[in-house]
């Protein structure tokens, strides 16, 4: 007997780093359930507090009522509850919200945010993604991905062009790919290019489709993250590459710096000085997929919540 649709409604910020985990989580969300899909974007905090008091969400006009309501940023979070109390449905945010969690019916929070675990926060290893695992890397094949300044960290063109110099030139069995990021300085680029590495191509993230990683990380054998961007660590990891960590100078040591200290800890990952040029990263230790792992754990409350 074929199951019914889950209508899933996925409420979202102007965030691309929000959108994707909906994406992701939802993609996985696909693969378990018949599921159909509604994107509304988050209307105002004032509406959402009328919402609420009136047991009305006018986003929601026309549309089937939702069996899952999901928000990513914090900017969703009464949107998802006012959408709830009008609707029905079950409300799960990702990231830790800024509302208490026993609000809402599920939260899935990095484990760096360091939550307490309880039948409604579950933690993860870092943010959900779209990428998907596979065993199909090309060991000829490599991918830099690098970041720039942040709220946590400094910039240095110089080393992190030594460190990109190192890796590439001691790997000439290896054809590297490698783009940057909206944060990363213009002049870095440049100064790459002059290096003229053989076995080297740059692609500036500006010339890139939002697939352009996703393939890369699907072939690339070896990927190398600048340790600033943090959900691209998560993203390689995901696709089951052997990941290196380029250093980049710190402001300050937060929590998401622990979190990445503590995936080298475990052997998730390298950092780039202990690494001797020319060796093979040393692979994950087992398969990285908290998109999957975390629609398991929705269908099966969905499911139960249907039975009952």
């Amino acid at each position: 007997m074929a199951l019914p649709k889950t209508i899933l409604w996925q409420i979202q910020d102007d965030k691309p780093g929000h959108q994707n985990q909906l994406r992701g989580l939802a993609s996985a969300l696909a693969e378990l359930l018949p599921l159909e899909v509604h994107t509304l974007r988050a209307p105002s905090r004032r509406s959402c507090l009328a919402a609420l008091w009136s047991k009305k969400f006018p986003l929601g006009n026309g549309l089937p009522a939702p069996d899952l309501i999901l928000g990513a940023g914090h900017s969703t979070h009464l949107a998802v509850l006012a959408a709830r109390r009008a609707c029905g449905g079950q409300a799960v945010v990702l990231m830790k919200p800024s509302l208490p969690p026993a609000l809402f019916d599920l939260c899935l929070i990095p484990e760096h945010d360091r939550a307490v675990a309880s039948e409604k926060v579950i933690a993860t290893r870092g943010v959900l993604n779209v990428v998907r695992p596979t065993q199909q890397h090309d060991p000829r094949a490599g991918l830099l991905l690098i970041g720039g300044p942040s709220g946590a960290h400094d910039w240095s063109d110089e080393r992190m062009l030594e460190q990109i110099v190192t890796i590439v030139a001691s790997t000439r069995s290896i054809q590297w790919r490698l783009t940057d990021s909206r944060r990363t300085p213009s002049s870095f680029l440049k100064r790459v290019l002059q290096e003229r590495l053989e076995n080297l191509e740059v692609t500036p993230h500006q010339e890139t489709t939002p697939d352009w990683v996703p393939r890369q990380l699907a072939g690339a054998a070896q990927v190398w993250v600048s340790e600033d961007s943090v959900s691209m660590v998560y993203e390689a990891l995901t696709s089951g590459a052997a990941v290196g960590v380029l250093e980049v100078p710190s402001k300050r040591r937060g929590r998401v710096a622990a979190g990445i200290d503590l995936l080298i800890e475990n052997g998730w990952a390298t950092r780039f000085a202990p690494w001797k040029p020319g060796s093979q990263l040393a692979p994950p230790p087992a398969q990285l997929d908290e998109a999957r792992r975390c629609a398991e754990i929705v269908a099966r409350r969905l499911l139960l919540r249907a039975a009952a």
